[in-house]
């Protein structure tokens, strides 16, 4: 069974950073994209970025782009996001997620519906 667990998680004071982690196991090859999604109070689920198996391709949303930055790790079943520039509109659970459709290498998902796995989430709170 596929798990995701994510880490790095808390409070941090705005125009700060903070980096989150997730490791991906129950699986034994790592030709899968991934991404992240965070859901704030009242809010719907929102897309952050995405990155494809291969690592070479990413994608984000708009409110994140040119502050946040997606990679995989060395060790391929691993994500990590590097969130700078903290505000406090940030403040949400940040869910990691995997999508084990076969792509190119270039394929990343942006939908919440192609995502077929997903972590528990961790809180990321950005105070004024």
């Amino acid at each position: 069974q596929v798990q995701l667990v994510e880490s790095g998680g808390g409070l941090v004071r705005a125009g700060g950073s903070l980096r989150l982690s997730c490791a991906v196991s129950g699986r034994t090859d790592s030709s899968y994209a991934m991404g992240w999604f965070r859901q704030a109070p009242g809010k719907a689920r929102e897309f952050v970025a995405a990155i494809s198996w291969s690592g070479g391709s990413t994608y984000y949303g708009d409110s994140v782009k040119g502050r946040f930055s997606i990679s995989r790790g060395n060790v391929r079943n691993t994500v990590s996001i590097q969130m700078s520039s903290l505000k406090p509109e940030d403040t949400a659970v940040y869910y990691c997620a995997v999508d084990t459709t076969p792509g190119g290498s270039g394929y990343v998902p942006r939908f919440r519906i192609e995502y077929d796995y997903w972590g528990q989430g961790t809180q990321v709170t950005v105070s004024s």
